[in-house]
């Protein structure tokens, strides 16, 4: 597939720096600060892997997802039953596979900016390997200003 534009979101710059698909990337702590830093419709799609278990404030950066998408676009939030114990927010160790699915389905709804909300099992049906979830939820547009709920 090819994009006329990949840009990376993350705080590690090393690893940012050597992936080579993103053609730009910019680091930042969306726990310290969940705004965006794009222009609204700026993109035609955003994907969120093995991360929305470490965001404190996962509604605001997710309605803040559906600002900088076209309307239309997917936000695709994929996740496995890994993390890293001491980094995830609480709510995702209290919860098994199909609650973190409906966990991140309710946080794209609470978003209130996601429509077509639904949650897929793609994980490999073999012996020995990681299950993969995805959440997938279409952008409306902007979003009204209500306070998110932080989660911790």
């Amino acid at each position: 597939m090819t994009y006329s534009c990949v840009v990376g979101l993350g705080m590690n710059e090393l690893e940012l720096r050597e992936n080579s698909r993103p053609d730009a990337y910019v680091i930042q702590d969306l726990n310290t600060n969940p705004r965006l830093p794009f222009g609204n419709g700026e993109f035609d799609g955003v994907g969120c892997c093995v991360s929305i278990d470490y965001l404190t404030w996962p509604v605001e950066v997710l309605r803040e997802v559906g600002l900088v998408l076209k309307v239309g676009s997917p936000a695709i939030i994929s996740f496995s039953n890994r993390c890293f114990p001491d980094k995830a927010v609480a709510i995702w160790h209290q919860l098994d596979d199909w609650g973190h699915v409906r966990l991140v389905e309710e946080y794209l709804r609470e978003a209130g900016n996601f429509e077509n909300v639904r949650g897929l099992d793609r994980s490999p049906r073999r012996m020995f390997s990681d299950p993969l979830y995805a959440v997938i939820g279409e952008s409306t547009g902007p979003h009204n200003n209500a306070e998110p709920e932080k989660y911790i």
